[in-house]
């Protein structure tokens, strides 16, 4: 069987999101890169595989697939279900239910606080210091309820690692790149959470790839 085809920029936290999957499913892929820079996902051939010009995209035969969290849940579901929830109803219930909050709640703000604080220089932007203090606010009304969860479970749909985990990866990591990564430190069964997934094989392996400032300071502009 041919490998899968992963197109995108490696640098994407939302191709982190699903690379990470990948990796930890122990799946045949390989990454068929593009350049934001140089428009590849605007052209013709991408929206064919993508209407809505964005990535990352899967190819998995004649499957095609985009928008990262569906692109995660279907490599999971296929090859390591037991991410998805292997405890029955409930737990499966509650990865997809903290997979929701990420989506939701937390991405958002961290892609506010990303945006200003690491990409804002290099794109010609000024940093938007009000949105900045307003995504911090947010996060520290919602690092408390992670804390509580994670205070009950090592991670947080249980004792093992799932999906809901993973999917947090990719922003968390670019977050923590910023001045404002400290933020954890008053959280101690958060920064415990994020260590544990730092530690893991496949967390290290593609965060190799994305350097903190997304490759601007070393001219590797994707």
């Amino acid at each position: 069987m041919a490998p899968m085809k992963l197109y995108g920029w490696v640098v994407s936290p939302w191709m982190a999101r699903v690379r990470v999957c990948l990796e930890e499913a122990g799946a045949e892929y390989e990454v068929v890169p593009m350049s934001r820079s140089g428009g590849d996902h605007r052209r013709p051939e991408h929206l064919a595989r993508n209407p809505f010009g964005e990535i990352p995209v899967l190819e998995d035969g004649d499957l095609t697939l985009y928008q990262s969290r569906a692109i995660a849940r279907y490599i999971l579901r296929k090859l390591k279900p037991e991410f998805l929830g292997d405890g029955g109803f409930k737990q499966s219930a509650t990865v997809d239910m903290w997979i929701e909050v990420e989506s939701h709640q937390l991405e958002p703000v961290l892609l506010t606080i990303v945006v200003n604080c690491i990409l804002a220089p290099y794109v010609g932007r000024e940093r938007d210091q009000a949105a900045v203090d307003e995504s911090l606010g947010k996060l520290r009304t919602l690092l408390p309820v992670y804390e509580t969860r994670l205070s009950a479970s090592k991670y947080l749909a249980g004792d093992e690692v799932t999906a809901a985990d993973l999917c947090h990866f990719g922003f968390m990591r670019y977050f923590m790149a910023t001045e404002y990564a400290g933020i954890v430190d008053a959280y101690p069964h958060v920064k415990a959470w994020w260590e544990s997934l730092l530690a893991r094989p496949s967390v290290k392996k593609v965060i190799a790839g994305m350097p903190p400032d997304f490759g601007f300071g070393s001219g590797n502009i994707p």
